[in-house]
């Protein structure tokens, strides 16, 4: 397990004290609509998407979530360099483009934590923040300009379609404000962080990515 996964995973169980897990949470279901951007360079890309999540209220200002959110498919390009496997292929190198498509789902569980205010308060405007492990799925389309063989060359980013995992750590800061009716309205901002690369031939940057950041706005029913 990755070391900064672990420390996470410990600092949550015991920030649960145990007489939480004797009370009867109340439960509230929120979703919203956002952008969402691939900081990482040579896979930069900004599109919409959404987010579910379901939250289990353990107490006042504490509580668990498990969330599910969805992206439309980011374009990006990018311009590697083939290089010749055997000294005597002519030319030794080749410059191509490639454009790349990327579409990446997530599903997370986590810890929230009210630093103003609480999940039932109607008054006021809540802060919240929240920390929580992810599983990121993605899928990759790549198209190069030229055909080349990879028999003769070695290409940093292959053509075709594949799909990825990453295990993330997933950060968020929000704000909430009841509207009436057990229904707040609210604005967040979130991070998805690969804390593992597992390396795929199909994209240019493998090295903590992809790294995405969100801003999201939607409405919380508390039932």
């Amino acid at each position: 397990m990755n070391p900064l996964v672990k420390k996470l995973l410990i600092s949550l169980l015991i920030a649960f004290p145990l007489g939480m897990a004797a009370q009867f949470p109340r439960f509230s279901l929120s979703t919203d609509v956002g952008l969402q951007r691939n900081f990482k360079k040579e896979q930069n890309y900004l599109v919409v998407g959404h987010n579910t999540v379901a939250h289990f209220h353990l107490a006042d200002v504490h509580g668990v979530f498990f969330s599910f959110g969805y992206y439309h498919p980011g374009r990006f390009t990018n311009r590697p360099v083939a290089r010749a496997k055997s000294p005597t292929t002519t030319p030794q190198a080749m410059a191509y483009i490639n454009k790349g498509k990327m579409r990446v789902k997530e599903f997370s569980i986590g810890y929230r934590r009210y630093l103003r205010g609480n999940f039932e308060q109607n008054r006021k405007w809540n802060i919240y923040g929240s920390a929580a492990f992810g599983l990121m799925f993605g899928k990759v389309i790549n198209t190069h300009n030229i055909s080349i063989d990879t028999m003769q060359y070695a290409l940093p980013v292959r053509s075709g379609e594949a799909k990825f995992k990453r295990l993330t750590l997933d950060l968020a800061l929000g704000t909430e404000h009841a509207i009436g009716g057990d229904f707040y309205f609210y604005t967040e901002a979130r991070a998805w962080i690969p804390t593992t690369d597992y390396p795929s031939k199909f994209l240019f940057v493998n090295d903590n990515a992809p790294f995405m950041g969100m801003l999201g706005v939607g409405f919380r029913l508390l039932f």
